[in-house]
């Protein structure tokens, strides 16, 4: 509780920022966000949990990166959408609009 109380007077007052990790993937061509964290420590302990979902749905060539920074705009982008599969145009999960 201390930590999501962290992160929201963080963005209140301006701080805003987090640790998370940027996942990219040519097959599918794919970049994935992942977090908020509360430290680095913590999201590359979890950075191989990801990873491995990813490799265990067919994605190819990983590359992954831990950084501090805001909010993303999108959680995951891609240009697969821009099709329409399923009738669903945008991601169901797709970050913030």
């Amino acid at each position: 509780m201390n930590n999501v109380l962290g992160r929201f007077l963080g963005n209140l007052f301006g701080r805003g920022k987090a640790w998370w990790i940027e996942i990219k993937t040519n097959q599918p061509a794919c970049t994935y966000y992942f977090g908020p964290f509360d430290s680095e420590l913590e999201a590359m302990a979890a950075k191989g949990g990801y990873i491995e979902d990813l490799e265990q749905e067919g994605a190819q060539n990983i590359q992954t990166m831990v950084s501090l920074c805001g909010y993303p705009a999108q959680l995951t982008i891609t240009d697969e959408w821009d099709t329409p599969a399923g009738g669903f145009s945008t991601p169901a999960f797709g970050g913030q609009s």
